[in-house]
């Protein structure tokens, strides 16, 4: 029995496949076949399926069997079996606690390490001190990037090097983060996962904090170890939460659960904030850039060398973010403090001896006038640029507000205007959120230097925080309704 053929030329293609079977059909193949002994020459035919016909296709010995291929016989063709694709091989994934522990040490090893570095340098170069003098100080520096204060022969230091912070919470976003894809929870959405993470993360960070604290208390350098504890865990827990929810995508999923006007309202009112302390660290930069003399001569009145003069630079650095907050309180109209019983804000200016750092280059000489009340309108335009971005954010969804209108093309039929009842509301929101925020930012910026007369700096975080909820809800409003009221059709 001859073999039908192929597929043509190896096609895969069904309409191919399927001609060339009608062609195998229609055609017959004449085989030769050796007849059997006794049978007669006058049997010439044999047919092979249900409806085959006998044919003759010549005569006497010339005489050939015919064959019928039906699709009985195409059924009985050799067949190749296709293997199954394989599977992947499971992921393995890391235990919990293992995850935790190993994030965590590494987080502290990439904060702790540059405090360690650069007051080690300074201390190793001015010879006050070999490798564990200034492990041991980084080691100090270190807590009280956390705000954990310390115990001196001047009083407490706790005035929390704000940028030091900020490496720490980001760190440990991080490590929240990492936790997350090790464990296998990575786009599960689920926010008890998260919260499993954070509590695990936290924990572990708690039990760094403890080891340091005992590490860094003894002569000198008192530390509270129960202060200590209960810094790293909310650090700890904060930190890692932000990484685990958006590791998990959970951040979606509570947003799907809070009401329209909240969700707008919180992320209007975070915005409005940070650009206020935006606006903050723009005007401070700035003074301090005219003051740039005065800053030098401060530094070079050390009379430390080249590695004193590089500490006290990275020092000031440190502490930039502070600085910010408390321009920020300064435009804001509260003011801040440099001591007990100053004042410094934009009517008043009461002094005294303020410490001897660079950024003191930058604080005003007296009263603004006229002229300088204007800088009052820096955190209105903040807040009502971030009434711009509700409003665009609530015309074009889910796009971003700053590319939506460089990107929409002018034949196209305008967005559909949000609800005037979604914008009030939204906008009053945010109010409230840019006042908490401040008022903590403004409480985590303050600290005493000792416990004399520089014991009360920073911003007072009632007055701060009560002012920007009043300027942010009033001036978000009023940009949500200059937007719809100015909108190119």
């Amino acid at each position: 029995m001859s073999r039908t053929t192929d597929r043509t030329g190896g096609s895969e293609d069904p309409f191919a496949v399927a001609e060339s079977l009608q062609s195998v059909v229609r055609d017959t193949a004449a085989v030769e076949r050796q007849r059997p002994a006794g049978v007669s020459e006058e049997q010439h035919t044999e047919a092979i399926g249900p409806e085959a016909t006998a044919q003759e296709t010549g005569s006497g010995d010339d005489r050939r069997d015919t064959v019928v291929v039906d699709d009985a016989m195409l059924g009985r063709r050799e067949t190749v079996r296709v293997p199954t694709q394989r599977r992947p091989p499971p992921v393995r994934r890391a235990p919990l606690l293992v995850a935790a522990l190993f994030a965590t040490v590494w987080a502290t090893l990439l904060t702790y390490l540059p405090v360690a570095a650069v007051i080690g340098l300074a201390r190793t170069l001015e010879g006050s001190g070999g490798l564990l003098g200034a492990a041991h100080a980084g080691l100090a520096g270190w807590l009280l990037g956390h705000g954990v204060p310390i115990g001196t022969s001047i009083g407490p230091l706790g005035l929390t090097p704000l940028l030091l912070t900020v490496l720490i919470v980001w760190r440990l976003n991080r490590a929240g983060l990492h936790v997350t894809r090790a464990i296998g929870a990575r786009h599960s959405g689920s926010v008890p996962r998260a919260l499993l993470v954070a509590v695990a993360v936290g924990s572990a960070y708690t039990l760094v904090g403890v080891l340091a604290a005992q590490l860094t208390d003894g002569r000198g350098t008192e530390i509270s170890t129960g202060r200590a504890a209960s810094h790293f865990l909310v650090l700890g827990l904060l930190g890692s939460l932000v990484g685990a929810l958006r590791g998990t995508g959970a951040v979606a999923t509570l947003a799907r659960r809070t009401p329209p006007f909240l969700r707008h309202g919180i992320r209007t009112g975070l915005v409005a904030a940070f650009l206020i302390v935006g606006s903050g660290a723009v005007i401070g930069g700035l003074a301090v850039a005219l003051g740039g003399a005065q800053a030098a001569e401060i530094i070079v009145n050390y009379q430390t060398g080249v590695a004193g003069q590089a500490g006290i630079t990275l020092i000031s650095i440190g502490y930039a973010v502070n600085a910010a907050i408390w321009v920020a309180a300064y435009l804001l109209g509260p003011g801040f403090a440099l001591g007990t019983d100053t004042v410094v804000r934009l009517t008043e200016v009461t002094l005294g001896a303020p410490p001897m750092l660079p950024l003191i280059a930058g604080l005003p000489e007296g009263p603004m006038g006229a002229a300088g009340t204007t800088l009052l309108a820096l955190p209105v335009i903040a807040g009502a640029v971030a009434g711009w971005t509700l409003t665009q954010r609530l015309r074009f969804g889910r796009d971003s507000a700053w590319r939506a209108t460089r990107r929409k093309a002018k034949n196209t039929a305008p967005a559909p205007e949000p609800p005037w009842l979604l914008v009030v509301t939204s906008s009053l929101s945010a109010g409230p959120v840019a006042g908490l925020l401040t008022a903590a930012l403004a409480w985590a910026s303050g600290g005493a230097l000792g416990s004399g007369r520089l014991s009360d700096i920073g911003p007072d975080p009632v007055q701060t925080g009560i002012v920007a909820t009043i300027v942010v809800a009033i001036s978000v409003i009023l940009g949500a309704a200059a937007t719809r009221a100015f909108r190119r059709r």
